[in-house]
């Protein structure tokens, strides 16, 4: 991820990390997250295949998700988390991509979830 400011890697995976969790919070769009990044919450083929109670509990999982550790997440960006939904690993993955039509650090955001 690039951003146009020349911010040093603490603040930047700092601010990054912001804007995800902002994004990750407002995807089930009933609870309003002050300066979220609009974005597309998009699911694989075997995600959807799972039904819509699975989906619903593995959306609510992703919004809600907090378990960033040096491990999982060594940038420190908040953007790629692992749930267990009965013994089916779903990962997650947020991809922030600089706007060209905007300055600073406007960001469009897509979650991704897939199944392994």
């Amino acid at each position: 991820m690039t951003t146009t400011l020349d911010l040093d890697p603490v603040k930047e995976a700092a601010l990054v990390a912001s804007q995800n969790d902002a994004f990750r919070r407002s995807i089930l769009g009933n609870i309003l997250v002050t300066d979220a990044p609009q974005g597309q919450f998009v699911m694989t083929r075997g995600v959807a295949a799972l039904g819509p109670d699975a989906q619903l509990a593995l959306t609510r999982s992703v919004a809600s998700f907090d378990a960033f550790n040096a491990d999982s997440d060594p940038q420190g960006w908040h953007e790629m988390g692992v749930i267990d939904l009965d013994g089916t690993k779903v990962w997650f993955k947020i991809d922030g991509v600089d706007a060209p039509s905007h300055n600073g650090i406007a960001m469009c955001q897509t979650g991704f979830v897939g199944s392994q």
